[in-house]
């Protein structure tokens, strides 16, 4: 666990691209030598990495957690420079730091992993020990060190693409590379992974455990840790959730406990996620999504049907809504028809 203070920050929030500060030329990481990962509790789709062995390569280290909206719509551009860039000296290396108890499971994250085609090395960062070696503080983060292993460029959240892969080009010259080939360039991302419509976005990533939960507007607000029986309000206003029926809300999640138990959320947004989970493993929990009181037709997400209807299978993200016209403000209601869902947060997109 670490605190509060050092929680680590989803940095453009699901409101808009981040800034990516320039990192001098030579910068050293506080704490640990560059290249280390020595904090690493695991190694997927690789043995351990050492400063030593990528010496004289061009290193990006990826930070990233599997649930995260901005990760996930930044993968496409890492996965292509990766391969457009690796028979030239580069190596991708993953650094999985969890936001969520469930992501500390290698068995959660293999799957993801193998969903989302991820085949360079990854450092399962379950202590944090990688992230504070770097002074992370956000999901998605691109860190470059050249092939002397020093820090020469960070980029932070969505965005400034063009920007990473220039830098990434010019250190690669510096390495020996005389011709990497074309740039990659604008890179179009499918399904979960497409870009957000940031003209319309007018949502903010909500919480729903509540240690960090805000907008709750269900009469008699939460009840921490214990079963109770909540309302919905007459009138929910933009960035409000609300419950119905039966819940228990937990620090990190909130967990229906009866069939019928309803989640409301009114948001403006092209897309609407969920990452939920089931409350005991192996558990699937149905679920059913209207949107302002109808069936989603055209605007259902990818996990669910046009009729609203899904199943939590695992642990994850899920798309419940996809607008396929205009944008416009509306309400999500969720209803979960069996009980054990665990809710963690809404993202848009």
């Amino acid at each position: 666990m670490i605190s509060d203070d050092d929680f680590p920050k989803n940095v453009s929030n699901d409101v808009g691209p981040a800034e990516s500060p320039a990192v001098e030329p030579g910068g050293r990481l506080p704490e640990e030598e560059p290249l280390s990962f020595a904090g690493a509790t695991g190694w997927l789709n690789s043995p351990p990495l050492t400063g030593a062995a990528l010496r004289s390569r061009v290193v990006l280290v990826n930070f990233w957690t599997y649930t995260c909206i901005n990760w996930l719509r930044a993968l496409p551009y890492v996965r292509a420079w990766e391969e457009a860039y690796r028979r030239h000296g580069l190596v991708v290396i993953g650094v999985h730091s969890p936001e969520f108890s469930f992501e500390h499971d290698v068995g959660n994250v293999r799957p993801a992993m193998e969903a989302l085609s991820i085949g360079y090395p990854v450092a399962v960062d379950n202590s944090f020990r990688v992230w504070r070696s770097f002074d992370n503080h956000y999901w998605p983060a691109v860190y470059l060190l050249d092939a002397r292993g020093r820090l020469r460029h960070a980029s932070f959240g969505e965005g400034d693409y063009d920007e990473t892969e220039a830098a990434l080009r010019r250190l690669l010259a510096e390495a020996g590379t005389t011709d990497p080939g074309p740039a990659v360039g604008p890179v179009t991302g499918a399904g979960i992974e497409a870009a957000a419509d940031w003209n319309t976005l007018r949502s903010a990533e909500t919480y729903l455990g509540y240690q960090r939960t805000s907008g709750f507007a269900s009469p008699g607000g939460l009840a921490f840790d214990r079963l109770h029986a909540y309302s919905a309000p007459s009138r929910l206003p933009r960035g409000q959730w609300a419950l119905a029926g039966s819940w228990t809300a937990g620090a990190e999640a909130t967990v229906s406990e009866a069939p019928g138990g309803r989640l409301l959320c009114r948001f403006h947004a092209r897309d609407l996620h969920l990452v939920a989970a089931p409350a005991a493993p192996g558990l699937a929990v149905r679920l059913r999504v209207l949107l302002d009181g109808l069936e989603p037709g055209a605007d259902s997400g990818l996990d669910i049907d046009e009729a609203g209807y899904g199943t939590i299978t695992g642990p994850g993200l899920y798309q419940l809504l996809r607008r396929s016209g205009p944008v416009t403000e509306g309400t999500a209601e969720i209803e979960f028809l069996d009980p054990g869902a665990g809710v963690y947060c809404f993202t848009f997109g």
